[in-house]
């Protein structure tokens, strides 16, 4: 299977894709297909746009992503694109600072996070792909899907010409982005857009820590920093809620002197202000939604058309990939696909695997972001505190939950644990040495709050198959004999 377009998903393009001889598919984004493509399949990809992206997003990959990236055996795509390796982060917070290293002593020595410049990351997968005599890469945008008593039969699409195309095909699988128009009518949407990303680049500057992402509590929200070239450092500057101040009237560079740039560790403000005065500054929502797939003959959903997460943690792509993997393996002995029914029925076992994995990113991100905000609430403060404390401790107190941040070991349970081992420690450190009713009341509200940030976030994304997978009949699904 392909790689990912929900990294960058204000592209859209839809593809096909048909074993020999007979079968044919529409899959969106051909990155995901590749593996389809390696393996005999015939892919007709449609893609809006097919210049190289220019985009502020899916600029990080995890290590966890990375080994997926391995085991898809697409490594070579971060190659000769100035990618560069991410050890670790490292966290401010009001003059303090805290190194955090990936736990990577037990992988070879090439694995680690990369970032780079998305456009170049697409423009190496789109090249791969085309090497494939297999596949056909077409220009065009997908307007609808076509229905016939419940069955997805193939999609309608204009070309770049505006002539108006229909195809059909057995499978149909969809990964139109974050602003996919086309997901109605496979999932039932609940997005919510708690911020927006203000991004710049900075040039020719150095990190505080070489090789490693920053990350800023600042206020109100957190201020994201990773190298994207050799000579670039990207800066994603979180803005709560849905409205950002105004670049053409001068308040966005207004906002970003004034309240950013003093936050900034100060090796990095002068290069900051050049930034903002250079002027070329970009705005992102940022959107969550849990996965809450309609199963449709078909037709399959994916990638951030299918479910997100805050982009805090840089977790997209590793959660991408990994049900990449999971697809692949799952349709690996399917030879044929026209029973749509029954493959309908074999692929829910394919939202029910997922979920450990993509839980456990998606409920971190949404759990880490809440937590590392600014808040008037003494309880939120001093759990933010505690977290910034706990992590800092290093050993066994950053190696769990950085393992989990990593995608190294995306476990539920552990995230569980992991996260109210941080609360429980700030109530500790209220109460020692010299505890009060005043203070323990504190403690109760940290607890409290705690709670009230993790449980609807995971009760969004299911208990049941998050924590319990193997309880859930779908788990057991076997492939179809034909």
């Amino acid at each position: 299977m392909g790689f990912l377009h929900a990294l960058n998903p204000f592209v859209r393009f839809e593809s096909c894709w048909n074993p020999p001889l007979k079968n044919q598919s529409f899959l969106k984004q051909k990155n995901y297909l590749f593996q389809f493509l390696k393996e005999g399949r015939r892919v007709h990809v449609i893609e809006r746009d097919l210049t190289e992206p220019d985009r502020i997003v899916g600029e990080l990959l995890q290590p966890g992503g990375y080994l997926k990236l391995i085991e898809l055996g697409l490594e070579d795509c971060v190659r000769d694109i100035d990618a560069q390796r991410i050890f670790g982060y490292a966290l401010f917070n009001g003059g303090k600072d805290a190194r955090l290293s990936y736990p990577l002593e037990k992988f070879e020595s090439d694995v680690s996070g990369r970032s780079f410049h998305n456009g170049r990351f697409i423009q190496r997968m789109r090249e791969k792909a085309a090497t494939l005599s297999n596949v056909r890469l077409e220009q065009g945008t997908v307007t609808s899907l076509l229905e016939d008593e419940g069955t997805i039969k193939g999609v309608q699409y204009k070309t770049k010409n505006g002539e108006v195309i229909t195809a059909y095909a057995p499978l149909t699988i969809v990964c139109d982005g974050c602003f996919s128009n086309l997901r109605r009518s496979l999932c039932s949407p609940q997005v919510d857009i708690p911020s927006s990303f203000v991004g710049l680049i900075l040039e020719n500057c150095d990190l505080p820590h070489a090789n490693h992402g920053h990350v800023v509590l600042a206020d109100p929200s957190p201020i994201l920093l990773y190298p994207i070239s050799s000579t670039e450092v990207r800066c994603l500057v979180d803005v709560p809620g849905q409205k950002v101040p105004s670049i053409a009237n001068g308040e966005m560079a207004n906002y970003l002197k004034t309240l950013v740039a003093p936050q900034l560790p100060h090796q990095l403000h002068d290069a900051f202000i050049a930034a903002v005065d250079k002027g070329n500054i970009r705005t992102m929502p940022n959107r969550s939604m849990p996965a809450n797939p309609h199963p449709t003959p078909g037709a399959l959903l994916l990638g951030d058309a299918f479910n997100m997460r805050h982009p805090l943690t840089g977790g997209g792509m590793t959660v991408a990939l990994s049900d990449i993997v999971l697809l692949r393996d799952l349709l690996r002995p399917i030879h044929d696909l026209n029973d749509a029914s029954t493959l309908c029925k074999y692929l829910e076992s394919f939202y029910t695997l997922r979920k450990p994995v993509a839980s456990t990113i998606n409920t971190l991100a949404g759990a880490l972001y809440k937590v590392f905000c600014a808040s008037p609430d003494p309880a939120r403060k001093e759990m933010r505190e505690a977290c910034f404390d706990y992590l800092s401790l290093g050993g066994v107190c950053s190696n769990g939950p950085v393992a989990l941040l990593s995608g190294l070991d995306p476990r539920p349970l552990s995230l569980f644990l992991q996260f109210f081992a941080v609360a429980i420690y700030g109530v500790g450190r209220l109460l020692l040495p010299y505890p009060s009713p005043q203070k323990l009341w504190l403690g109760l509200r940290l607890i409290h709050g705690a709670s009230g940030i993790i449980f609807p976030i995971i009760k969004a994304e299911g208990v049941r198959q998050m924590f319990f997978p193997a309880t859930v009949p779908a788990y057991y699904r076997a492939a179809p004999v034909h």
